[in-house]
């Protein structure tokens, strides 16, 4: 391994070993710590957005906006608010951004953040700190698994011309990681009903949130940018690590409710 990929490597594992189990504790500790945290993910993702998509002399403002937008719907969690937040958050936008060259993806913005981070919390609020260890854990596996496979077997590219380091055997390696770790959690820390359930879901949100990384590695190779900040050694940015995570907590939230609707 060349000296550069092995330095970069170290960096990465370094930063995982301290941001995994401060999250992990996060959890444990539960409601309102865990919205607090989610908040302070929002206003990070709400500067990196900003830092990436807006004009100069106008990122403050809207850095401002999408924070004000995520901060109403993660604290309050109500069913009128969250709504009305992301509404008058995108129209403001909407109206600030006229004759903005990227007016698109500075609107884009607020429901791809607010949307993902709301569910996140809505998850904690159906299933607990069980079904919050197992959706962050899984998709940790995909990432894991998507690593590991791809740089060990390589291969057919799944889409070079969005990200060149993505194959199709990272892609297959992340839906075996996270499938076997929910069959395992499942089995031993959820009630049968709900671990058979995750577990069938698993390959599914695998492929949800290796689209949701697509999806910003498309916005960064759009903007000419490689990683969507500095803030984390080895990793890039905050949305570099989280954005499979958010993309898939809509669905995961979807999956939770059909489940309890079923049962």
């Amino acid at each position: 391994m060349e000296k550069s990929k092995k330095d970069a490597l170290i960096k990465r594992i370094a930063a995982a070993a301290v941001m995994a189990p401060a999250t992990l504790a996060v959890i444990y500790i539960g409601i309102p710590c865990f919205n607090l945290f989610v908040m302070f993910l929002g206003c990070l993702l709400a500067w990196e957005w900003a830092e990436m998509a807006a004009p100069a002399g106008k990122k403050s403002l809207y850095v401002s906006i999408y924070a004000f937008s995520v901060s109403a719907a993660v604290w309050t969690m109500h069913i009128i608010v969250i709504p009305l937040a992301l509404v008058s958050a995108t129209a403001v936008v909407a109206y600030k951004s006229r004759g903005e060259k990227r007016r698109g993806l500075l609107v884009l913005g607020v429901p791809y953040i607010t949307l993902g981070l709301g569910c996140l919390v809505w998850l904690y609020l159906l299933t607990g700190m069980a079904g919050m260890f197992w959706y962050f854990l899984l998709i940790w596996c995909v990432d894991v698994g998507g690593y590991a496979f791809g740089t060990t077997i390589k291969g057919p590219k799944l889409a070079p011309k969005i990200s060149p380091n993505k194959t199709w055997a990272g892609l297959i390696g992340g839906m075996l990681l996270a499938t076997a770790f929910s069959a395992v959690y499942g089995h031993y820390a959820l009630l049968p009903y709900w671990g058979k359930a995750f577990t069938i879901a698993a390959p599914f949100l695998a492929v949800i949130a290796q689209i949701g990384d697509l999806i910003e590695s498309h916005i960064k190779r759009s903007l000419g940018l490689k990683d969507s900040s500095n803030l984390i050694p080895g990793h890039g940015g905050i949305f570099d690590r989280i954005d499979g995570l958010i993309f898939a907590a809509p669905f995961a939230l979807l999956l939770t409710i059909v489940v309890f609707h079923i049962q």
